[in-house]
């Protein structure tokens, strides 16, 4: 019989725990994932005890709190702290969600914080995104067409059609949806993961664009576009509460209808 195991250096061991300092009887503990490619161990969850009556009320106020108070070396990326840039997505509880929007109250007993999955960790709980960016790239996310330059300046555009855009252009590439995606785990070097498909759609669908056809033939692929089984991971885990899974389906209806 086969046996299947981890390489050692994969396998999640024990980390610090830092005991509560301020006396406070208002106390959470928070599990963290740390992996650093400096001292080339084993990654290791460490435990915070975290003084709640001095904390904002989102899991990023708590990762701020523990890097300014406890640790200085926790690492994480963050920017605009109002859920618009997607730059502190990362696994809460189970749930890949943005951590400046995810409230902590909500989670009841130890919260477990987790870079998000499948990614390759550059460091504690950043996650390298750049596949995802050069797919977003083959794509060519940007508007098709043979207008002049002056021409250019305003494409009209009626409110019906504005509309079938609502649901998609609102996407800001946090990779939450397509790091919950197993399809996406199993064939991201070729299969483009919800994210990428739903932005694809949002051009595709973009009635001032005159690349409809090509558009459609680019992801028209066994691997780019048909990896998806409609498992709805995505949809279930966007912060933005998209849909993606919709999108891709929309893309896999026009293909089959045109």
């Amino acid at each position: 019989m086969a046996q299947f195991s981890l390489p050692s250096n994969s396998k999640i061991i024990k980390g610090i725990y830092y005991k509560d300092q301020t006396g406070s009887k208002n106390i959470k503990k928070v599990n963290v994932y740390r992996w650093s490619p400096e001292d080339q161990k084993n990654p290791r969850v460490d435990t915070f005890e975290v003084d709640m009556n001095n904390c904002g009320p989102k899991v990023l106020d708590i990762l701020f709190k523990i890097k300014n108070e406890i640790d200085p070396s926790l690492t994480f990326r963050r920017s605009c702290a109002h859920g618009v840039c997607g730059s502190c997505a990362m696994n809460v509880d189970g749930v890949n969600t943005l951590s400046c929007i995810k409230s902590h109250s909500d989670i009841k007993g130890d919260l477990n914080i987790y870079p998000l999955p499948h990614l390759r960790v550059i460091k504690d709980l950043i996650g390298d995104l750049s596949n995802l960016y050069k797919q977003y790239e083959s794509i060519q996310p940007w508007l098709k067409t043979s207008k002049t330059d002056k021409e250019k300046q305003e494409i009209k555009q009626s409110q019906k059609d504005r509309s079938k855009l609502d649901g998609y252009y609102e996407c800001i590439l946090c990779a939450c949806c397509s790091t919950s995606c197993p399809s996406y785990w199993w064939n991201g070097d070729k299969y483009l993961g919800p994210a990428v498909l739903l932005q694809a759609y949002r051009w595709i669908n973009d009635s001032r664009d005159e690349e409809k056809k090509e558009r459609l033939q680019k992801v028209a692929d066994e691997l780019k576009l048909y990896r998806c089984h409609t498992i709805m991971n995505c949809t279930n885990s966007c912060p933005k509460g998209l849909n993606p899974a919709k999108a891709i389906s929309s893309i896999k209806k026009m293909l089959a209808t045109s």
